[in-house]
C-alpha cells in the first residue's frame, strides 16, 4: 500500500508568500543599512524584527502543512522545533551581523581612502611662499661697497678652469676655442627687463636655527620658503628697489616629475615674453655638486656677512641645438663676473661653458645661476641676493 499525503493549495500559497516576505524584509534591512539613512533603525531593532518574521512564519511554512497531513512527522518536527527556530535565528543574526560589519569594513575603507587622498595632495603655490614676498633685511641704501672679502669655505672643492679673461676664470667644457674676441663683454644693454625663473623649484639647503624644514627630497622640499624659490624672491626685492622691472616665476617645474623640467621651465619662459620682452633671463639654481652636505662655498663680506658663493653656466651650440645667442650669453655672464670681481672679489666661482643650450636661446643674455651648494645655509644665499643685486645694477644703470 501507498500512503497518500494531501497537501492544501491554501497552505502552499501561505508558505511562499511568506519566504517571500522574508526575503523582502532582509533586502528592505540590508538597503537601509548600506544607505545610512539618519533615520535607520539601530542593528538590534533590525535583527529582532527579523526575529519576528521567523517565528511569525514558522506557522505556514512547508513543515508546518507537512506535519497537519503526517502526524508522525509533526511529533518529530515538534520535538526539534525549538532547536530548529533558535538555529534558523541564529543563522539570520549570523548573516546580518556580516552585512553590517562588511557595510561597516567598506565605509571605514573609504574614509581612509579619503584622507590619503588629502595628505598625498600639495599646493602648487604654497601660501607661505606669499608671506615672504618683501622681507629683505637690507634696504638697497645699505649695501656696503669698498669692503674687504675672504673666502672662507670649509672643506673646499678645488677649482679648476681653462680659459680667463681679465679676473674672470672659466671652465670651458666645450671644443670651442675661444678668444679676445668671443670674451670681450662690448655688449649694450637696452631692455633692461629681467625675467626670473627656477627649472628645478624645490632645490633647498642645509636646515638651520632660521630656516628649518622637512626634506621631502635628498636637498629638496616642496615648500618653496626654503627652496632657491625664495632666493629669487629676495632677488627680485632687490633689483625692484632699483626700480627694474621683475618678473619672478615661482611655478613648480620639477614636481611631481623631475624629469621633463627644463621643458616645463621652457615654456614658462616662452609665455612671459609674449607679454613681457626682455633679454635678461635668469634660472635661479642650487649647485648640486655630488650633494655634499659638507660643502657649502662660502665668501665673507665685510666683517659680518657670509655669503654663499654664486656660479654662471652657459650653454651653447657645441650639443646640436640652435642656439644662436650662446656668445652673447657668454658676454654677459663675464661682463656681471667681471664687475663682481671689482667690487666684491670672489663672489663668482669661475664660470663653467657647457655643451648643453639649458633652455638659453629665449633670450640674447641668459643664463643659469647656482646660488651656493647643498651644504649652504638659506640665510647665506639670500645674502648673496643683495650683493649680486648691487653689481647687476653697476652693470645695467
Amino acid at each position: 500500500m501507498f500512503n497518500v499525503t494531501v497537501l492544501k493549495m491554501k497552505d502552499i500559497i501561505k508558505y511562499i508568500l511568506g519566504m517571500f516576505i522574508l526575503i523582502l524584509i532582509i533586502i528592505f534591512a540590508t538597503n537601509t543599512i548600506n544607505k545610512g539613512k539618519s533615520k535607520q533603525k539601530p542593528e538590534n531593532e533590525i535583527i529582532k524584527n527579523v526575529e519576528k518574521g521567523i517565528q511569525g512564519l514558522t506557522s505556514n511554512t512547508f513543515l508546518g502543512c507537512l506535519e497537519q497531513s503526517i502526524p508522525v512527522m509533526g511529533n518529530i518536527n515538534n520535538k526539534d522545533n525549538n532547536h530548529e527556530n533558535k538555529n534558523t535565528v541564529s543563522q539570520f543574526k549570523n548573516i546580518l551581523g556580516t552585512q553590517i560589519s562588511s557595510i561597516k569594513s567598506l565605509e571605514t575603507q573609504e574614509n581612509k581612502e579619503n584622507i590619503t587622498e588629502i595628505s598625498e595632495e600639495k599646493p602648487k603655490e604654497p601660501k607661505a611662499q606669499e608671506n615672504v614676498t618683501n622681507t629683505s633685511k637690507n634696504n638697497v641704501e645699505d649695501i656696503q661697497t669698498g669692503i674687504t672679502t675672504q673666502i672662507i669655505t670649509n672643506n673646499p672643492i678645488s677649482e679648476s678652469f681653462n680659459t680667463q679673461y681679465g679676473n674672470v676664470k672659466i671652465k670651458n667644457q666645450t671644443d670651442y676655442q675661444l678668444t679676445q674676441e668671443m670674451m670681450t663683454p662690448d655688449i649694450t644693454i637696452e631692455n633692461k627687463n629681467i625675467v626670473l625663473f627656477h627649472t628645478h623649484s624645490c632645490e633647498s639647503y642645509t636646515p638651520s636655527e632660521a630656516y628649518p624644514y622637512t626634506q621631502t627630497g635628498n636637498f629638496r622640499t616642496t615648500d618653496l620658503n626654503f627652496t632657491v624659490t625664495r632666493v629669487g624672491t629676495e632677488l627680485e626685492n632687490y633689483l625692484k628697489q632699483y626700480n627694474y622691472n621683475v618678473v619672478h616665476n615661482t611655478d613648480y617645474h620639477d614636481y611631481p616629475a623631475y624629469n621633463g623640467s627644463y621643458t616645463k621651465s621652457l615654456a614658462t619662459v616662452e609665455n612671459i615674453l609674449q607679454t613681457t620682452p626682455s633679454d635678461i633671463i635668469i634660472d635661479i639654481h642650487r649647485d648640486a655638486i655630488g650633494s655634499r652636505s659638507d660643502y657649502a662655498p662660502t665668501v665673507k663680506i665685510g666683517d659680518v656677512d657670509e655669503a654663499a658663493q654664486l656660479m654662471f653656466v652657459i650653454g651653447t651650440n657645441n650639443g646640436g641645438l640652435w642656439h644662436p645667442n650662446w656668445n652673447q650669453n657668454l658676454k654677459f655672464a663675464i661682463k656681471i663676473q667681471e664687475k663682481a670681481e671689482e667690487m666684491y672679489p670672489g663672489l663668482f666661482k669661475p664660470m663653467m661653458l657647457t655643451t648643453s643650450r639649458y633652455n638659453q636661446h629665449t633670450g640674447k643674455y641668459a643664463s643659469i645661476i647656482e646660488v651656493g651648494a647643498t651644504g649652504n645655509t638659506l640665510e647665506q644665499c639670500l645674502t648673496s641676493m643683495k650683493y649680486l643685486a648691487k653689481v647687476m645694477n653697476e652693470v645695467l644703470k
